[in-house]
């Protein structure tokens, strides 16, 4: 999934980053209220993440602007105003879901995990399949027929991204940008060594190749039977 954190304490924002990238999702921050808007306006994100206490725009203004605007990106409320009376408000400010802090990690990713469920269908938004290859964005299985495979968490979002954009050609600074958050070449291999390491896992063994190299271009995800 890629989230957008929109919160103003770095510390908690750090945090839920590096949290949120363990388990394979793309995080992204914004750390004030105007940032978060544009950011949540232009964006294309599976769940906003948001602090009611932000500077330059709070974050009800933020979410009932994003409301008027026709954004519907479901929206999780998590604040340290954590009364009925705040809850309430945050509901009726256009948030999906409202989590107090402090909370714990597994109970704000299974919040997330629903929201994103709610928002669009298991079958349409969370899981890729490519011939016999399977990915489940919210459970992160991955199954090549009656086989299971087990990936590292990066190994996950460059299959998921690979997934997302199945039969057209992913370029090496799209991958840069999507899965490792880099914009700019860190003029290394670490493109090269993870999707080998990926292509032995969803391929060897099993009777055609779905991971593709095109010379000069990038990668594809194809059933190569087509």
């Amino acid at each position: 999934m890629r989230l957008l954190i929109i919160e103003d304490d770095r510390d908690a924002a750090d945090y839920l980053i590096k949290a949120l990238r363990e388990v394979g999702h793309v995080a992204e921050v914004a750390r004030d209220g105007e940032e978060g808007f544009a950011l949540a306006l232009d964006g294309d994100y599976d769940v906003l993440i948001v602090d009611r206490m932000l500077p330059r725009r709070d974050g009800l203004s933020l979410i009932g602007g994003l409301r008027g605007k026709g954004v519907r990106t479901p929206v999780l409320i998590l604040s340290a105003l954590g009364q009925v009376d705040d809850r309430v408000k945050g509901l009726r400010a256009g948030g999906d879901d409202y989590l107090p802090k402090p909370y714990a990690f597994s109970e704000l990713l299974a919040r997330i995990e629903v929201l994103a469920r709610r928002r669009g269908g298991v079958n349409d938004d969370t899981v890729y399949k490519v011939a016999d290859l399977e990915l489940d964005r919210l459970s992160h299985r991955v199954m090549r027929g009656d086989t299971e495979l087990i990936l590292q968490p990066r190994e996950f979002r460059l299959l998921e991204y690979l997934m997302k954009h199945a039969g057209q050609v992913v370029t090496r600074t799209m991958l840069l940008e999507n899965v490792w958050d880099y914009h700019f070449d860190p003029q290394t291999n670490v493109i090269d060594v993870h999707i080998s390491r990926l292509r032995s896992k969803i391929d060897k063994g099993f009777a055609k190749p779905l991971l593709h190299t095109v010379r000069g271009a990038g990668y594809v995800i194809r059933d190569s039977a087509r």
